[in-house]
């Protein structure tokens, strides 16, 4: 194995496993699904998942890629008995950030795009928002490949530092930019009437809005916003240094995911509630409702933006690194691959695909690349939500649960822990979170 492996400082992982799991869904989806779901009762739900599932499964992964010190393929290889080697193959999770990316790395680009948006002009109207993000959307194809090329050249160049010098110092600067930025957004935001209603309408539950599909999204949420069951974490533990208290970094880890995420979502519902708008815009409220908001300020507004737009490409990149780092690490590791090789091909092919991606939902060439009602798009999209992500979960749960040796995992966590919160943790990830996960993802495709 490459030895620049396993150099992370504490600190470093920290933030780089931070920027693993806060990604796009803490600043985008996360807020439009609180809008859609009522408020309070959503966040509650999605809180106290957090806390008891959620951790747990990302706990668990970390095991896994302390444990093993390789990537992800070796490690179950490394940490599976002699008779149940097999599960190696459970290793090729890492596949699944190499799916999303090639989906996940278009919308950056549109991120980029209305970066640039808050220099040339905000639309001033919602009609005239729509009609923006409707064009870019389905009749700029070229345009949106440049800006998905520039987020494939981003992380590439990150990658091609490698762990210490490209990772690790990529997340030590641009975690604490993000929290930079989405605490002045924050602290501009109090001095509005509209923040005491963000704040009521996020904490204050009204259980009267939670129904059982609320709940679903809810749980379902806090499962997959801390990048669980993808290879992204295992990767990066399998950077840590030998004693590092594995329980204190996981919960770490889920407390800046959470923070950022709520940060997030004050900060959205307080422009909106101030200047008349409504939390009930599905996807469209970062891209169509906001700009129109941030327009009506004027030059500030045209500054606001600009900065709300720079912390979600930040918050998406961070995360893009973490996706790509598994299959760089398996091509190192296992084929023998030198870094610059892995990267190149890696990024090659999840690019190829991304430019597909855009044309599936680009008009006058979306024919040949839709399947049934779906185009290539929301595929790889749904297949990563409903299968793929669910499959890693439930496959880290088993694993940690059932495969590895229990002393292994007790000399990992009961130090750390003591001996009750490990017997709970662990009575969670046998039994708990396997079926959490599995009733998702049936869940999902029955909706579907």
């Amino acid at each position: 194995m490459n030895q620049e492996v396993a150099k992370f400082s504490r600190l470093g992982f920290v933030l780089s496993a931070t920027g693993a799991a806060v990604g796009l869904g803490n600043i985008w989806k996360f807020p439009y699904i609180t809008g859609v779901y009522g408020g309070g009762a959503f966040v509650m739900v999605y809180l106290v998942t957090i806390l008891l599932i959620g951790a747990s499964l990302l706990i668990a992964e970390m095991v896994i890629g302390k444990r093993g010190q390789k990537d992800c393929v070796s490690s179950f290889e490394e940490l599976a008995p002699p008779r149940r080697k097999g599960w190696k193959y459970a290793g090729f999770l890492f596949v699944t950030g190499l799916v999303i990316m090639t989906f996940y790395s278009v919308v950056i680009g549109w991120i980029f795009y209305y970066i640039y948006l808050s220099f040339a002009g905000l639309p001033t109207t919602i009609e005239d928002a729509k009609e923006v993000f409707d064009n870019l959307y389905g009749h700029a194809p070229f345009l949106q490949i440049s800006f998905h090329l520039i987020s494939v050249l981003f992380v590439a160049v990150v990658l091609l530092g490698g762990i210490k010098k490209g990772i690790e110092k990529t997340n030590l600067i641009l975690i604490p930019f993000l929290l930079f930025i989405l605490l002045g957004l924050l602290a501009y935001a109090t001095g509005f009437d509209g923040f005491g209603k963000a704040l009521a309408f996020m904490f204050a539950p009204d259980f009267s809005k939670l129904n059982s599909e609320a709940i679903i999204r809810a749980v379902g949420h806090s499962f997959f916003t801390l990048s669980i069951g993808i290879g992204s974490i295992m990767t990066y533990a399998a950077a840590l240094p030998k004693h590092s208290n594995l329980y204190k970094a996981g919960l770490m880890v889920a407390f800046m995911d959470t923070l950022i995420a709520l940060i997030a979502g004050l900060v959205i519902f307080s422009f909106l509630f101030e200047f008349g708008g409504t939390p009930d815009k599905g996807p469209g409220l970062v891209f169509v409702s906001l700009p129109v908001i941030f327009a009506k300020l004027g030059t500030a507004g045209s500054v606001i933006a600009l900065v709300f737009f720079l912390a979600m490409a930040v918050a998406g990149l961070t995360s893009a690194i973490s996706l790509v780092e598994p299959t760089v690490m398996y091509l190192e590791d296992r084929l023998g691959w030198l870094r610059k090789k892995a990267v190149f091909w890696s990024s090659l092919l999840y690019f190829v695909i991304g430019v597909l991606v855009i044309l599936s939902i680009s008009d006058g060439f979306k024919a040949p690349l839709t399947f049934g009602e779906k185009s290539l798009f929301d595929l790889l999209e749904f297949s990563v939500d409903s299968f793929l992500m669910p499959l890693g979960g439930i496959l880290i749960a088993l694993f940690v649960g059932y495969v590895m040796k229990r002393e292994i995992v007790e000399g990992e966590l009961l130090g750390h822990m003591g001996k009750w919160v490990f017997r709970i943790w662990y009575f969670s990830i046998r039994y708990i979170a396997p079926v959490a996960v599995l009733f998702l993802a049936y869940t999902a495709l029955n909706v579907e």
